[in-house]
């Protein structure tokens, strides 16, 4: 049967699921658009629920389990990014708790403290799995690693990472409990170039809001590190501070 009406409960539900962020973690559901982003999803064992598909628009192989057709104008209606690619599908939330995670030895793990801007997440996430990080960890997160914009911006590399939130306290006492180095981005004196640092060994690289940075709390936590500049600006926007970050990790490990 062809959806074609906007009132129908399930055309309602997803558009609830792709703007309230309180109704997606009660749900405990979320959506994915788009092939790549869904074929990433079910090549990451997250379970798919159901799917709306377009069948004018979406070329694909149509994925198993459940699936409603809906008409072009109701793709629209609950497509966040437009008309794209046809294919729209619910998830199950993966429940991830820090105290799980099992860093190797030679982990580099990215923390982000108090970020609020989906799509910066998702590049980040999208820096972090390109460059080979093995963990992501938001400390007294502000947003929704299954916010939309996150999938989006991150292209889907969110369901290839290891993701944890977690508040300070929890990632600090994670961080000793596990040896890592900590490296903190606190803008004074005593920080030293990123490419002097060991990232061989178990390493923790923190990175604060754009507006405040590190809040006081990681104050004396960590040794304070900067990224070398030669132009006249004295900060880079946080999604590309974390990418030059994630790229060294890289290049030190690979050489």
């Amino acid at each position: 049967m062809l959806i074609e009406s906007f009132q129908n409960d399930k055309i309602k539900n997803v558009s609830k699921l792709l703007t309230d962020n309180r109704f997606r973690k009660k749900s405990k559901v979320f959506v994915v658009e788009g092939q790549q982003e869904n074929e990433r999803a079910i090549q990451y064992d997250f379970e798919p629920l159901e799917f709306f598909i377009c069948e004018n628009i979406f070329k694909g192989k149509l994925p198993l389990g459940k699936i409603h057709f809906v008409s072009e104008k109701v793709y629209e209606k609950i497509a966040y990014r437009g008309t794209s690619e046809g294919i729209i599908g619910i998830y199950q939330i993966k429940e991830n708790v820090l105290s799980d995670f099992n860093p190797k030895e030679n982990a580099t793990v990215i923390i982000v403290e108090g970020i609020e801007k989906p799509g910066n997440l998702g590049a980040i996430l999208r820096s972090c799995e390109a460059f080979g990080i093995d963990a992501l960890i938001v400390a007294d997160g502000k947003t929704d690693f299954y916010n939309p914009n996150v999938i989006r911006s991150s292209v889907g590399c969110l369901f290839g990472m290891e993701v944890y939130q977690a508040e300070n306290n929890e990632v600090f006492d994670f961080l000793q409990k596990n040896k890592f180095n900590i490296y903190t981005t606190l803008m004074d004196e005593s920080a030293e170039d990123l490419y002097i640092r060991d990232f061989k060994q178990r390493s923790a690289i923190l990175f604060g809001t754009e507006h405040s940075g590190l809040s006081d709390f990681w104050i004396g936590k960590g040794k304070n590190t900067l990224i070398p500049m030669a132009g006249s600006i004295d900060s880079l926007n946080l999604s590309n501070a974390v990418a030059i970050t994630c790229y060294e990790s890289l290049r030190q490990k690979k050489g």
